[in-house]
């Protein structure tokens, strides 16, 4: 849920090399589009919304693992290359955002995880994750700790977090300093207080009681530093 991700070892993104396309919008580009500047700067990073996504899924009956997602969320990393594990990263996330997709229009079923059984949204309108330790576990690779608020109830999880790459500016990026990354972490829910549905022992009939995040984020930083 709203968590989110922070630091591996900064290193250089992938040069790039398609020719006359924007690397971040697809937009027409004028020749090749060349290899993104190095060096991160330090200093706060925002949440770039138009390039994040968060995801969770539960195993639903033993057959399949049902997906939906959140859809407003922020997040702030205050990153160190010179030393990723002094990072950190906040994040708060919008339990009422919540969206599954269910076609049928008979049945609101978001407004059904909103509700006192499951997310109760009216009661506890925000989940927020505060991290509290980053730990390295390779070249671009960090296990990050932090507290996660949800449901009225504050408990440790952890993420573990892939650094894809980032460029201190780039011609077709107006945004300024650029970093990517990839998070997945799991979490009981009913130590949150929400049990509902989780099958009897020795049984999967019914919805799974670990609940599996899945976060793709790019944080930006302008220029100026502002």
């Amino acid at each position: 849920m709203r968590l989110a991700l922070a630091a591996g070892a900064i290193a250089l993104l992938a040069a790039i090399s398609l020719p006359g396309r924007d690397p971040l919008h697809g937009a027409s580009g004028s020749g090749a589009v060349a290899s993104p500047a190095t060096g991160v700067p330090a200093g706060s990073y925002m949440l770039d919304r138009n390039h994040a996504s968060l995801l969770f899924r539960v195993d639903h009956l033993g057959l399949s693992h049902y997906t939906a997602r959140f859809t407003r969320f922020e997040a702030e990393l205050q990153l160190d290359p010179a030393d990723p594990a002094a990072s950190s990263v906040t994040a708060t996330i919008d339990p009422s955002s919540i969206e599954t997709d269910n076609p049928d229009p008979a049945l609101d079923f978001d407004h059904q995880l909103q509700s006192r059984d499951w997310l109760n949204t009216a009661q506890f309108p925000q989940m927020t994750f505060r991290s509290t330790r980053i730990e390295l576990t390779g070249p671009k690779a960090a296990r990050v700790r932090g507290v996660l608020d949800l449901h009225g109830v504050t408990r440790e999880v952890a993420l573990n977090v892939t650094f894809n790459g980032g460029y201190a500016g780039h011609p077709l990026d107006p945004s300024g300093s650029r970093i990517g990354f990839s998070a997945h972490g799991a979490l009981k829910r009913s130590a949150f207080g929400m049990a509902e549905g989780i099958p009897p022992p020795g049984s999967t009939f019914g919805v799974g009681d670990e609940v599996e995040i899945l976060i793709e984020a790019e944080f930006t930083r302008p220029a100026s530093g502002q």
